[in-house]
């Protein structure tokens, strides 16, 4: 390419750039206080299932929780996670408490009453009882047989044609009761009672749950969504147009802080004051999908019924700077292996972290370089001598994944000790029938029958068939430990490894070339093969992109005029940067999210190591188009790499709101958004998998790394525990950056 087309082509870049010029003013600060930091804590009652199918949930005044089952009633203390049974006879319904000290229960037989301990049958009263509440001092009960009221010599039945399907019961604001039924909504006082049921009246005739929010009006839930109505007439309604994930509604309950919580089959939605909504649902934040009931303690902690057990969401005030401590601690506990290797945590009980195991992975090497950024930018901010200490093990470690091979330049995926039985990908052989099989899906498909060798010194086993990601990874944390952590010694060991690897690639025609002597299936950067195989083409441009890349960080990192030679040549032979200037018109049937970072991790190496200006402008406009693509991503690993790579201050409103809203769970919960009924199903922007059609937050993904598509429909596997640096890395280059100040003292 000649200078004249690179002007062309710059020039074209900012004639896009301006026509779609943002006017608004970005926050360029946040400073860190402390946030409610949301987190899930979950209670199996007892081995027998009938326990934790749980109806009914309530807490009292000494701050017991109280839970109606199918096997009947249960108690935990306020101080305690254990479980006592209260009574085992058979299903329980209902709960209420007087002030008294009085505990009611609806059971299939009928009323109960436990006083100081002892639990006696109240007379008078027909089961089942499934409904219980107070009003005016009284207690009233309620089933299929009618409804009772307690008076001072014992419960009176009182005559009305009242449903038999009751569902709710809640006092009104002065002395009646309405009741929430499969036939409508009623509403009895004074020996009146009113029936609504009507389209005019309820979004359905099926009424399962009735509230008070804090400005006296009625919440009324059930099939179909929620009716928000004051006493006489419908004001508005809630479906899954206004955030329900699910059209059946289970229960409506009003929290301390006026928050209204509105259970269904699909989780549970939050609306707030302030008109903003938000949905718990999975394993991460419920023991079931099906919300049963709600109540709150005085702290305003949600406990909450479910068809197999109790999830309490609490929270606790946090700040990032907090958050960072805990996970930070999280990934040198279960997530750093010899030697060195920063990777995801086995979990031979799904969930549960106290089993977890070390596990490898294709990617290992890339993540570690992840993670040697991560150490790079602490130590850059802190200073501290444990992040530099921390930071060389993890060189070193990729550094011994190319020495390891013994084979000059070509370096492994992974390493795991020689005496690991359990491992991805096991040597195999190939028939010739498998062969034909995956190369008529895939011609590009190379048979890889020893995947693990042992290493020389009989401690290790390696893999190879290394990939272009993992050559990517190592750039990136190779580049930020050489810029921000090595000293004058040490960047001689790193360019010499940034080198040693990119002489191989010269050698041999830009491709990786593995052990057997030919190129792994998809570390394949040639013009050969980019330019006139077209099998390649769906890689044309952004290989083209990392391989500019690769050649400047060595021309950067040893000043060996060769590398530069190679690069120009690329660029005005091979046409790599008009390639690369391409990237934002890539066929969508070849896009993949992946893709995105990989191609975000170029940036600040072309943008910092590029000195010839019309070549650093080039890069500039090529990020700002980019960038431009990517900003609905909310991705803050993707914002903060912008922001480092052209010193600038944009994305810190989503980036923190990622930052605060990343569960402090870290376990991979199921996530299938496919039974939603608030949202719509795509295509875009990959074209390879179904996607929602809107981000969804951090709380409700799947736990990430950042090759994870972040509108994906469903994933997750919760015999793993993500390790934790794809929210460290954003948050220290944030720190780094001045982005994000740290709390005050």
């Amino acid at each position: 390419m000649n200078l004249r087309s690179l002007a062309i082509l710059i020039s074209g870049y900012l004639a896009v750039l301006m026509a779609g010029c943002r006017s608004e003013q970005s926050i360029s600060s946040y400073q860190d206080s402390p946030f409610e930091q949301e987190y899930h804590q979950p209670f199996s009652l007892a081995e027998h299932q009938g326990a934790n199918d749980v109806r009914r949930i309530a807490v009292d005044s000494l701050e017991q929780v109280w839970v109606a089952t199918a096997d009947g009633i249960y108690k935990k203390g306020a101080h305690t996670d254990h479980w006592t049974p209260v009574d085992t006879t058979g299903p329980a319904y209902c709960l209420s408490f007087e002030a008294q000290q009085r505990t009611f229960v609806g059971n299939w037989s009928g009323l109960w009453q436990i006083h100081d301990q002892a639990l006696a049958p109240v007379p008078g009263v027909t089961g089942p009882i499934t409904q219980l509440c107070q009003q005016g001092g009284r207690t009233y009960a309620m089933g299929p047989a009618g409804l009772w009221k307690s008076e001072a010599n014992g419960f009176v039945k009182i005559q009305a044609d009242f449903p038999r399907s009751v569902r709710d019961l809640v006092p009104d604001k002065g002395q009646g009761l309405w009741i929430a039924s499969d036939v409508g909504l009623y509403h009895w006082s004074d020996n009146e009672l009113k029936h609504y049921y009507t389209t005019q009246e309820l979004v359905s005739g099926y009424a399962k749950a009735v509230a008070y929010n804090d400005q006296g009006q009625l919440w009324v839930g059930g099939l179909g969504g929620v009716t928000i109505r004051m006493a006489d007439r419908q004001i508005s309604t809630l479906t899954p147009k206004n955030g329900l994930p699910s059209r059946s509604v289970s229960q409506v309950r009003m929290a301390p802080d006026s928050t209204m919580w509105v259970g269904t089959d699909q989780g549970v939605v939050r609306y707030r004051t302030d008109g903003s909504h938000s949905l718990l649902f999975s394993r991460r934040w419920l023991l079931d999908d099906q919300v049963r009931d709600i109540a709150f303690d005085r702290q305003g902690n949600a406990w909450i019924a479910t068809a197999q057990g109790v999830s309490r969401i609490g929270s606790q005030p946090m700040t990032l700077a907090q958050k960072q401590d805990y996970f930070y601690e999280v990934l040198m506990k279960r997530h750093i292996r010899a030697p060195w290797t920063a990777g995801i945590a086995h979990l031979t009980v799904a969930g549960d972290t106290s089993t977890w195991q070390p596990e490898d992975d294709d990617n290992d090497g890339e993540f570690t370089g992840n993670y040697l950024a991560m150490e790079s930018f602490r130590y850059a901010v802190t200073k501290d001598p444990l992040a530099k200490e921390r930071a060389q093990k993890a060189f070193r470690f990729m550094k011994l994944l190319g020495d390891i091979t013994e084979t000059d330049g070509f370096f492994a995926r992974a390493i795991i000790p020689i005496d690991w039985t359990e491992m991805h990908d096991k040597n195999r052989t190939y028939t010739p029938q498998e062969i034909a099989e995956e190369q008529a899906k895939e011609p590009r498909f190379k048979p890889v029958t020893e995947r693990w060798r042992p290493s020389s010194d009989g401690k290790w086993l390696w893999k190879g068939d290394t990939s272009s990601d993992e050559m990517c990874g190592h750039m990136f944390g190779y580049y930020h430990y050489y810029t921000l952590v090595a000293d004058k010694a040490e960047k001689k060991v790193v360019s010499a490894q940034i080198t040693k690897i990119v002489d191989h690639l010269i050698r041999n025609h830009y491709n990786l070339v593995d052990v057997d002597g030919k190129p792994t299936r998809w570390s394949v950067w040639s013009p050969e093969s980019l330019n006139r195989d077209p099998e390649w083409l769906p890689d044309r441009n952004q290989n083209s992109m990392e391989l500019l890349s690769f050649l400047k960080l060595a021309y950067h990192t040893s000043g060996d005029q060769k590398y530069e030679k190679e690069y120009r040549r690329l660029i005005e032979e091979e046409g790599y940067l008009q390639n690369m200037s391409k990237i934002g018109e890539q066929n969508p049937a070849w896009f993949i999210y992946f893709d995105v970072i990989l191609q975000a991790y170029q940036y600040p190496i072309l943008l910092h190591c590029e000195q010839d200006p019309e070549l650093r402008a080039f890069y500039e406009a090529h990020l700002e188009k980019w960038y431009e693509k990517r900003r609905a991503d909310h991705n803050p690993l993707i914002n903060f790499i912008y922001n480092f790579a052209l010193n600038k201050k944009e994305g810190l409103q989503p980036s923190i709101s990622f930052l605060k809203d990343t569960p402090l769970d870290l376990v991979d919960w199921p996530i299938d958004h496919s039974q939603r009924e608030d949202i719509t199903l795509s295509r875009y922007p990959s074209l390879e998998e179904q996607q929602v059609g809107s981000l969804p937050p951090a709380s409700i993904r799947s736990t990430v790394r950042w090759d994870v598509n972040p509108w994906s429909l469903k994933g997750g596997d919760p015999h793993r525990e993500r390790e934790p640096v794809f929210w460290l890395l954003p948050y220290w280059m944030g720190r780094y950056l001045h982005m994000i100040q740290e709390p005050n003292q």
